[in-house]
């Protein structure tokens, strides 16, 4: 059987090949492979870009590290009225800049002005005696104090040997304490103070990015213009002219870290803006503000949560300093910078972990976030897949 039998059509299946050689014919184990494959593709449901992220994020091993990082934190924040050891603002002076794994020796007696609440009495050695115990003091002298005056009903209740596993400060206060509920103020702070940055930027920039024209020169001049102002010094700016503490401080700082949003979302609006189902809506009748929000701002979740992640960090460096300059949450509230500003004095003594250690959450929280952000950067864009 010569090819002259056959029509001289290229795209014939036994049509002979440029070179005058029959095509391979498949075999049949071939065939049946490839007709598995296809059943296969054809039964696969159809996923969102949520999915094809998440899995692209779990291959992400440095970025699950960081988001296991940033949970740990936020179980600490939320729960750390539970699992703290000590309440963050009881002072034993006695007990001040103890070491690492210190371990007291107190008696808890009934507060006078609030009797919920209990004092604690450093010791030396106790011994009961009828219905008082008689405790020496850290000078050597003995004193007594009646059972009924002491926090509880048994022996078990109103006498503690409490750990300071990570020493104590300058006020005798336990610095693991401070350290998990410093952490609720940070990741507080850092919330708050991105979502208000989240609201500006991402107005200004989607009405910027929309419109154009005029409305696009005058927002992006003012946006310039807050951009060429250093953002801690306009924080802190802020938080003199307003006042400090907690509120103030998250205002401060939402209203200054809005910008690097807002021209994220104006690029991405000049791109979407242009696209079918944008010009869909308008043929459809659809206002501007709903065109804006119910169907283009939905597009931009995947780059506007990468920025919020990166903001997050930023807003931990900024409430830390405003703390360690003394602008931002006011004592005794606990805070890392404020930590930091107590026990820098400290860092070549033996007490070094006043400063190292609140310094090292920082670096801890801020990594973490760095991380997870990065993770979704490429989760979100496939191209930037190696």
């Amino acid at each position: 059987m010569t090819s002259s039998n056959y029509p001289n059509n290229p795209t014939h299946p036994i049509n002979p090949s440029s070179d005058g050689t029959m095509p391979p014919r498949l075999t049949k184990d071939e065939a049946d492979r490839r007709k598995t494959e296809n059943e296969s593709v054809l039964k696969q449901q159809p996923h969102s870009l949520w999915y094809y992220s998440w899995r692209r994020l779990r291959r992400n091993k440095l970025a699950i590290a960081g988001l296991c990082i940033t949970i740990v934190l936020i179980f600490i924040a939320v729960f750390a009225s539970f699992i703290a050891p000590f309440d963050p603002n009881m002072q034993v002076l006695e007990y001040s800049t103890k070491p690492i794994g210190f371990q007291g020796n107190v008696l808890l007696s009934k507060s006078e002005v609030d009797p919920s609440q209990t004092i604690p009495i450093p010791i030396g050695e106790y011994r009961i005696q009828g219905n008082k115990v008689i405790y020496t003091t850290d000078d050597g002298r003995d004193k007594s104090i009646p059972i009924s005056k002491l926090a509880g009903s048994s022996e078990k209740e109103w006498h503690k040997t409490p750990t300071y596993y990570l020493g104590s400060d300058d006020k005798g206060r336990d610095v693991m304490t401070r350290l998990m509920y410093g952490a609720r103020i940070s990741l507080s702070v850092a919330f708050f103070a991105e979502l208000c940055s989240l609201i500006i930027g991402i107005l200004i920039g989607s009405i910027s990015g929309f419109y154009r024209g005029w409305v696009d020169d005058v927002l992006m001049w003012f946006t310039n213009v807050v951009w060429s102002i250093p953002s801690l010094l306009l924080i802190i700016a802020i938080s003199i002219a307003l006042g400090v503490g907690l509120w103030v401080t998250i205002i401060a700082i939402g209203v200054t870290e809005w910008v690097d949003m807002a021209r994220i979302v104006r690029g991405q609006f000049f791109s979407l803006r242009e696209t079918e189902y944008v010009e869909a809506t308008k043929a459809l009748g659809l206002s501007n503000m709903r065109t804006i929000f119910r169907h283009i701002l939905p597009n931009l979740l995947g780059p506007i949560i990468v920025i919020a992640t990166a903001g997050f960090a930023n807003a931990i460096i900024y409430e830390a300093s405003l703390s360690f300059l003394g602008v931002g949450v006011q004592p005794p509230t606990a805070t890392w910078g404020k930590m930091i500003k107590d026990g820098y004095g400290y860092i070549t003594s033996p007490n070094w972990g006043l400063t190292v250690f609140p310094a090292l959450a920082i670096m801890l929280a801020v990594f973490a976030f760095n991380l997870f952000g990065d993770g979704l950067r490429d989760a979100f864009d496939p191209k930037l897949k190696r």
